[in-house]
């Protein structure tokens, strides 16, 4: 692919973002997080938003050697500073409606040597000041997306035997590919996507599960599910009936775990980068919805830290069902990145559970989104936990168990 080419099809692609991901409305106003390794497709997306009747773009960077820099020289009681001005920016544009796109680029190695206690003091302290935007986010009540773009260090850990141009080359292709951007047309290929995504989880919807039954090599887990949960996936509506696709790619259908009903044991089929360091090899044990026991091949301190966040976080927010036929799975990769590799396995996560996963969520007060059993978190992870040997069966509230999935492929 030559230059001209590469800077052709990252202009289509934010143009795609914009578009189809949050649906960018004139006259709206744009929250962009984004990474100094992105820069071609961060100034093609701030172009083309302005060219879309944005009045602003609000731009927000990170630096992968910036961010190293700190969490392995800075003085170890410095962690509770963090960016207010920040988290006030994306508050109180969140608050006026502007939606928000997050393209991530990220060195899955890039804080390995660091001490996982030093990010776990800074997130304890920058999360609670960007609460007022999560509780937008996650109920709906904004238009939101994430994005990826192919940087040189993500680039050599998914295509480590390629000299480092080519394997950028070959990360954009599979970016490319995973948001259908090399369909005739994009747009409509989403479009019907989205739409066999709402058939999934209104197929779901009609059981009315009680449960979600996992077994699969390292596990045997039940998952109770949320009182009034309802499947979501495909895309979105805010309050102002703008739709959205909250992550591109997506191939998942998902919604709230009971947070006091899951129990038993389950190992992740995938790794986990988390926070610039990687958890490969482990297995979480529940009993009455909390993690009880956390083991790790590698990791081990960051996935601790994970648990550690607040109460919520040794709880379940999310269950989601991907077929192992989706198109990221197909590819045969292992991205690094949970946006994608989400997207090639069914998964959970470990924190907050989305409002909009309850009937009605969006509407109800968090006493009555916690009676009917959605957890509560300041974080959310998601780690992958299904395989083309994952069994996935249904149980009903009368106890009849009906097959959901077998070898990682829909049946119901």
């Amino acid at each position: 692919m030559s230059s001209h080419d590469l800077a052709s099809r990252i202009d289509a692609y934010a143009d795609l973002l914009l578009k189809v991901g949050v649906n960018l409305q004139p006259g709206q106003k744009l929250i962009l997080r984004t990474t100094t390794a992105a820069v071609d497709l961060t100034r093609a997306v701030v172009a083309r938003a302005y060219d879309m009747g944005s009045p602003y773009v609000e731009v927000i960077w990170s630096d992968d050697g910036v961010t190293r820099a700190r969490f392995m020289r800075a003085p170890e009681d410095s962690f509770g500073i963090v960016p207010e001005h920040v988290a006030e920016a994306m508050v109180r544009l969140a608050q006026e409606g502007a939606a928000s796109l997050a393209i991530v680029a990220d060195d899955p190695d890039n804080l390995r040597g660091t001490d996982p206690k030093r990010m776990a003091r800074y997130l304890a302290n920058w999360r609670p000041r960007l609460k007022p935007y999560y509780e937008l986010s996650m109920s709906d009540g904004i238009a939101w997306s994430v994005g990826a773009a192919a940087s040189p260090a993500w680039a050599r850990r998914v295509f480590p035997d390629l000299p480092e141009d080519e394997a950028v080359a070959r990360l954009w292709e599979a970016i490319f590919h995973a948001v259908r951007l090399d369909t005739e047309d994009p747009e409509a290929a989403w479009r019907a996507h989205a739409q066999q995504l709402v058939s999934a989880r209104e197929r779901l919807n009609s059981r009315g599960f009680a449960a979600l039954r996992f077994k699969g090599p390292g596990t045997d887990l039940r998952v109770g599910l949320a009182e009034g949960h309802r499947w979501d996936g495909g895309s979105s509506c805010t309050p102002a009936g703008d739709r959205f696709i909250a992550n591109m790619p997506t191939e998942e259908v998902f919604t709230a775990p009971h947070r006091e009903r899951v129990d038993g044991v389950v190992r992740a089929s995938k790794p986990l980068a988390y926070a610039g360091t990687l958890i490969e090899d482990f297995e979480l044990t529940f009993e009455g919805g909390e993690v009880v026991s956390a083991v790790a091949g590698k990791g081990q301190e960051a996935l601790d830290q994970i648990l550690a966040a607040d109460p919520g976080a040794r709880r379940l927010g999310e269950v989601a069902l991907v077929p192992v036929s989706s198109p990221i799975a197909r590819m045969g990769l292992l991205f690094y990145q949970t946006l994608y590799d989400e997207n090639a396995a069914s998964h959970i996560a470990l924190g907050q559970g989305y409002a909009m996963t309850l009937r009605g969520g969006a509407k109800m007060s968090v006493e009555e989104r916690r009676a009917a059993g959605l957890n509560e978190s300041l974080t959310h992870v998601d780690f992958m936990i299904g395989s083309a040997d994952m069994d996935v069966d249904g149980e009903t509230p009368t106890g009849e168990v009906v097959p959901v999935m077998r070898a990682g492929e829909w049946v119901i």
